[in-house]
């Protein structure tokens, strides 16, 4: 079986992926450091925006991915699936314009990512309850 709306939002994370290490890299290059940061806010943004997707988006994108495998509604996986996905998007553009700082966009960002998380876990917790129980 094959699991096409967990792929199209593991393409558009590892795209998004892409991006937030190219930006990682420009401040790798322009300051001569391989490894750590320096007192420059932005790259230290840049890093922890990178890492933070790290963070969040394979766990989400393993629970979508058991849920579509599942047979979890195709609905509820693409719906959690573009919440996880704009919630990244969203934390990252809010991390690096807001230089670090509070940002509207970054704390909606995460906001999503917990809601898509939660929403997996409870689908694939309802999915095993309604076969097995």
């Amino acid at each position: 079986m094959i699991v096409p709306i967990t792929g199209v939002f593991a393409a558009v994370l590892g795209i998004l992926l892409l991006v937030l290490s190219v930006h990682v890299v420009k401040f790798r290059l322009k300051h001569n450091k391989n490894l750590g940061v320096t007192d420059d806010r932005d790259f230290e943004v840049a890093v922890r925006a990178h890492a933070n997707l790290i963070e969040y988006a394979p766990l989400a994108l393993i629970m979508l991915g058991l849920a579509e495998l599942n047979g979890v509604s195709s609905g509820f996986v693409y719906w959690t699936g573009m919440t996880l996905v704009t919630g990244r998007i969203l934390h990252a553009w809010g991390m690096v314009n807001g230089h670090g700082e509070s940002h509207k966009a970054r704390a909606i960002g995460i906001v999503m990512t917990w809601l898509a998380i939660l929403a997996a876990a409870i689908l694939l917790l309802w999915n095993v309850w309604q076969v097995y129980v």
